[in-house]
C-alpha cells in the first residue's frame, strides 16, 4: 500500500446516527488534484464520492493490485478516484483524483517525495 502524507483535510461531514463513512482528502488532493479538474467533472466526482463512497466504499470501488495493493479506485467516466478505507474509524481517505492516464503515475510520484 502506498504511503500517504500525514496531513489530511476533512471536507465532508457525516450526519450523526447514520452508518456512513467519513470522507477525508490528502493535502495534495486538495491543493492540486481538485483545482486541476474541469468544473463539470469536478461536480460529477464530488457527487460520486458523496453518494457512493460515503455509503459503501467496498462495493462501489474496485481493489487495485501490485504496488497499489490496499488501495481501491472509483471510476467516474475517464477519471479515477484512488482511495484507502480505514474500517476502524469508518473513514475513506482520498489519495488521488485525476484522468485515468495520469492518476496512478501521480500517486507514485507523490510517494517518492
Amino acid at each position: 500500500m502506498p504511503d500517504l502524507p500525514e496531513t489530511k483535510r476533512e471536507l465532508s461531514t457525516v450526519m450523526p446516527g447514520n452508518n456512513a463513512f467519513k470522507i477525508e482528502y490528502t493535502e495534495s488532493v486538495v491543493r492540486s488534484d481538485i483545482p486541476d479538474l474541469p468544473a463539470s467533472i469536478r461536480e460529477r466526482i464530488k457527487k460520486a464520492i458523496n453518494e457512493r463512497l460515503s455509503v459503501d466504499p467496498v462495493s462501489y470501488g474496485k481493489p487495485l493490485r501490485f504496488s497499489f495493493k490496499g488501495c481501491r479506485r472509483l471510476r467516474v467516466g475517464d477519471y479515477r478516484v484512488v482511495y484507502i478505507i480505514d474500517f476502524k474509524s469508518k473513514t475513506v481517505i482520498i489519495a488521488s483524483i485525476g484522468h485515468r492516464k495520469i492518476v496512478y503515475n501521480k500517486l507514485i510520484d507523490r510517494n517518492r517525495h
